[in-house]
This record gives C-alpha cells, structure tokens and sequence, in this order.
C-alpha cells in the first residue's frame, strides 16, 4: 500500500510540473494564435481564457482562435463568450481547416467574436439543443432551452443585421447551417481566407469595437505565434472526453479488485489507483448522470461477486449489459453538444467480461487449490509408517522419510497407511489412514 501511495504521489507531482505554463514572452505587438479542436470542455475554457490574458499582457494586435469543434456544454460555451465578449484585446474566430465546422456551441463562438472568418469548405450552425446520444429532448425542456439560447444568440448577432439574426434563431430552432459562402451573404461572418496569412492581409485596417472605443487593426508585418496547448492540456483534453472518462472509471476498481484477489505484483494495484483517480476528476469536471454512475458501481459489485460465486459466469454477463446501460446513461445530459460513442463502450464492457471471467475467475481459483510447494503440500498427502509410532516414530512419504507424531497418541505399528495432517518443522502429525489417499 504504501508502493502505491508513493507512485500515485510521484504521478501527481509529475502532473503539476507538466501542468506549469510556459515563461516565453509574448512578442509586444503581436499576432496569437490558438489551436481549437474538439468538444468545447473546461480544458478549451482554460485554454482560450490564458490565451486571451497571453495576448492582453503581452498588448497582442489580435488574437486569432482557429476553431474546429462539434459543440458542447452550453454553460462552458457562455464562459468563452463572456471571455471574448470582455477580451481587452481584438478576439478573431476562424473557423478551420477546410473540412472542419463551428457546429452548435461553435457557431455562438464565432458570433461573439470581434471578428469572424471562415475557410472555403467549412460549415456553421445546427445549434438546436440536443442529448448526450445525439437525439432529441422532450418537449417541455427543449422549449426552454431554446427560448434561452434564442436570446443568446440575438445578442452576439444583432450586430450583423436582420438576415444574421433570423438566420441564427433558425440555426436553433430548425437546426438551419451554412457554409462559408451563405455565411458572408447572410452577414454572419466578416470573411473568408484560406489560410493564416490571406486572413491577416484581410484583417489590416480593419476596425472594431473593444472597450467601448473603435481600434484599427494592424495584421501584416506583425510578429506571430501559435500558442499550443500544453502537454497537461492536451492529455487532460482526452480524458475529459465522456468515452474515456468511463472507460478510466470502469478499469479503476477492477484492477484494483484483480490486486486484492491476485495479491503480490503491485501493478494492478497501482494501475487502478490512477486510474479511478483521473476518472473521478474527469467525472467531477462533465455533467453526469448519476443513474448511470449507480449502474457503473453495480457492475463491479455483479463483477467481484461472481469471480466467488459457484456459478462463476452469470454474474459476470448481467455485470457486462450494466456496465454498457451505465455507459450510455453517465453522461446523458441535454446540455452536450456531441454524440458519444457507443463503440468504446461495448467493446470496454465485453473486453471487461471476458477478462473477469477468465482471468481473476483463474487467479481465485487458483487462490483455492492445496499448494503444490513447501512443506504445506505434505497436508493430506498419503504415507508409510517406517517405524512404529508410539506415540513417535518415523514415516515414508512423499518418498522421504520424516519424523512423526501420532496425533492421538495412540500407536500406529510399522507398515500401517498414514495421512499426514499437520506438518511443523520437520515433524508431520499423522494419523491412521485406511481409506485410499493421495500419493
């Protein structure tokens, strides 16, 4: 215990390390561009709000946001907003590469920037509220939700004209999206460029509002610099992905299960340590349903109790489709904007199945057997009496020959069938045996 103590310590201090911000200076002046791809979790929140404050203390010409995302939880996307709305610095949206979308939450973070772009073949909008599995919602709740979001995105469009802002509600209430082209016509988006350097030629002499107070941009001949995420950054991205933040808690308590049933190498132990920490911090920081956790926990206890059952297998089936139920319920929440997958689950689940049934099943059966080394094998074992035993003498077993006790004291003559029934030292206690026994 205290091996595992130390590793998840040592792990722990290495993430703070790794986790610690760069000290390069932001060039005076400059341009700042961030990489944003993927689900909008807290890790993109932090990532774009120490951006801003990079690019505000370093009195950066513009920060760019390159944006490729699916969406995400609505109260995230409000924080970015607030962020970008609140920049001291210019705060540019650019929806790319080719290919990729400002999808749902994406499309109220590309209006709420000072300026937006897209590059040719990209898309933006169906903003329409929907669940975790990518359907849609009772009724009641989606009215509510749309009426709010409705009036979010009023806001952040009206100053782009009537066309951007009925085009937006209609994002939102018939999933409408466009691509770059409608976008511009409908004057939801200030441009299109192709790239990083046609965008910034565009972006020269342009003005905006920031504060209160109109500012003329100044985009070419400026120093720039890509700010990427930092390793902590991008390894807490994946892990706040609702696949793998299941995927960490379902190994978690059963590695540590298989520990404790196959007790001495540490590394289940260990594994599973870490891994039901980081799943606990993943499921802290996404909207969970708590249904799903609750069929998660009944999985392992069906997992734990079958590996001591008679039946071994039955459990460990009904432990599977709750494992997969808990899955798809966990993070089944109405506010996310992208569908999790079901694959991940299924294959975690039956991967996990398997590996109960065959392996900890083996490793407890095992546990069960009589040993088959030291002198603890002797127990039971079938012998000779050499001498007669009264009440010591010696006996022949296991083809050598061993002091011995009678353990009733009664005398057992030479010749007679012994079985040993208690080894110490390298004396045996034996006692008649006249039924066969095992060599």
């Amino acid at each position: 215990m205290k091996r595992i103590f130390a590793i998840v310590a040592i792990f722990g201090i290495l993430m703070l390390i790794i986790a610690a911000p760069s000290a390069r200076a932001q060039p005076a002046g400059g341009i700042l561009i961030l990489s944003v791809k993927g689900p909008v979790t807290p890790i993109m929140v932090s990532y774009i709000q120490r951006g801003i404050t990079r690019a505000e203390t370093g009195h950066a010409e513009a920060l760019i946001i390159e944006l490729d995302t699916p969406g995400g939880q609505v109260d995230l996307t409000r924080t970015i907003i607030q962020s970008i709305i609140n920049a001291e610095v210019p705060v540019v949206v650019y929806v790319y590469p080719p290919g990729g979308f400002a999808a749902s939450a994406g499309t109220f973070i590309t209006l709420a920037a000072h300026v937006a772009a897209m590059a040719p073949q990209t898309s933006i909008g169906a903003a329409s509220p929907i669940d975790a599995q990518g359907g849609d919602i009772n009724e009641t709740l989606r009215a509510k939700l749309e009426n709010i979001l409705v009036a979010d995105m009023e806001n952040l469009a009206e100053r782009r004209g009537e066309k951007a802002v009925q085009w937006a509600t209609d994002a939102i209430r018939e999933a409408k999206a466009a691509n770059a082209k409608t976008a511009l016509e409908l004057g939801v988006i200030d441009i299109i460029a192709r790239d990083i350097n046609d965008l910034l030629a565009q972006l020269d002499g342009r003005t905006v509002e920031i504060g209160g107070e109109m500012q003329t941009l100044h985009t070419i001949g400026v120093p720039v610099e890509n700010l990427p995420m930092t390793f902590a950054e991008q390894l807490l991205a994946v892990i706040l992905r609702p696949e793998i933040a299941f995927i960490l808690l379902a190994i978690g308590p059963l590695a540590i299960i298989y520990e404790l049933a196959n007790p001495g190498g540490y590394v289940g132990g260990i594994v599973g340590v870490i891994c039901l920490m980081v799943g606990l911090y993943a499921v802290g920081q996404l909207p969970v349903n708590y249904a799903g956790v609750g069929l998660l926990a009944l999985a392992i206890v069906l997992f734990t109790v079958d590996v001591f059952a008679p039946t071994h297998g039955a459990l460990t089936a009904l432990g599977v489709v709750s494992l997969v139920m808990g899955g798809l319920l966990m993070f089944n929440q109405n506010e996310l904007g992208y569908q999790i997958s079901v694959v991940p689950i299924i294959a975690t689940a039956a991967t996990l199945g398997l590996f109960f049934f065959f392996v900890v099943g083996k490793a407890v059966s095992t546990l069960k057997m009589n040993p088959s080394t030291g002198a603890e094998r002797l127990i039971g074992m079938r012998g000779v009496a050499k001498t007669a035993i009264a009440p010591r003498g010696m006996v022949l077993a296991d083809g050598t020959r061993w002091q011995a006790v009678s353990a009733d004291e009664t005398t057992i003559a030479k010749g007679e069938p012994v079985e040993i029934i208690a080894v110490q030292g390298l004396t045996v206690t034996v006692k008649r045996k006249s039924e066969q026994g095992r060599e």
